[in-house]
């Protein structure tokens, strides 16, 4: 079944958040993806919402930025119900 346009903006969200902290870094994406144990086209999907990511890409993710994995998640639920 197709994403629901909330669930869409949850992780267009998501991957916005997390370009925003690598670029806060000078971190590239391949810089990012080496970090994080994952695939550079993997990071450019997820950042740009075209990835439903398990909780530990997430976690590997949010070690490589150096941030607390609530900090990439937070309110994104809200996101959701808003739509």
């Amino acid at each position: 079944m197709p994403w629901a346009s909330r669930d869409t903006t949850a992780l267009r969200t998501f991957g916005a958040r997390v370009r925003e902290h690598r670029v806060g870094l000078g971190l590239s994406q391949e810089k990012l993806a080496e970090r994080a144990d994952l695939h550079r086209t993997y990071i450019g999907g997820v950042e740009r919402g075209e990835r439903n990511l398990s909780l530990l890409n997430i976690i590997e993710i949010a070690d490589a930025l150096d941030i607390d994995v609530g900090d990439l998640t937070a309110g994104l639920g809200d996101v959701r119900t808003r739509l």
